[in-house]
């Protein structure tokens, strides 16, 4: 009997940290991140349906967004101002991503390979859905930048300036939503939030 191995590897995203090459008040892992782009993807899917009247997949994309990352297991996380400092370097990049996705899809067992395939290099999925997970995925780099930036770090403060210049170039009302909403209580205390228990 054959054992796989997918799901092993998958728990060890865990050991990826991101912000690499910054000086972090305090690390942030793959798998944390993962997390918390797969509950932003879901939530600006949410709005997308019920606030515009879109029929996205909140489910879809936060399951997209949970692997969203996942070749980093093998390729490490190259930091995103190398990763896109010339043409050369995205587009092998690139072809690193590619061959890492197949490995980690070839530890799974032939009849769970094509459903994972979907999840993990969804080319075939919803372009606007996509776009989703990616504006999640950029929402919590942005988030990242607000926490470093309470803890008085001033590492961060042109990564959030990226950020928020990026997500206002979106033009995502879904997104515009997210940050009017929600953003500016990641600037609160715990007791600002004013969470009853």
């Amino acid at each position: 009997m054959k054992n796989y191995h997918f799901f092993a590897i998958m728990s060890r995203m865990k050991y990826i940290n991101r912000w690499s090459l910054m000086n972090n008040s305090r690390a942030e892992n793959l798998s944390e991140h993962s997390l918390t782009v797969a509950m932003i993807a879901h939530a600006l899917c949410v709005i997308n349906n019920k606030k515009l009247g879109g029929n996205a997949d909140p489910q879809l994309a936060a399951v997209v967004a949970l692997y969203h990352d996942c070749t980093e297991i093998i390729t490490g996380d190259l930091p995103t101002p190398i990763k896109y400092s010339s043409k050369t370097l995205r587009k092998a990049y690139a072809g690193i991503e590619k061959e890492a996705s197949q490995q980690l899809i070839s530890a799974l067992p032939d009849y769970m390979q094509e459903e994972y395939k979907q999840i993990i290099s969804p080319e075939k999925a919803d372009p606007h859905m996509l776009a989703l997970v990616k504006a999640a995925d950029k929402l919590s780099a942005l988030i990242k930048c607000i926490e470093e930036e309470q803890t008085g770090s001033s590492e961060f403060k042109k990564a959030k300036e990226e950020s928020f210049r990026y997500l206002h170039s979106l033009n995502m009302e879904e997104v515009n939503i997210f940050m009017r909403d929600f953003l500016p209580s990641y600037s609160l205390s715990l007791d600002e939030q004013n969470i009853s228990l």
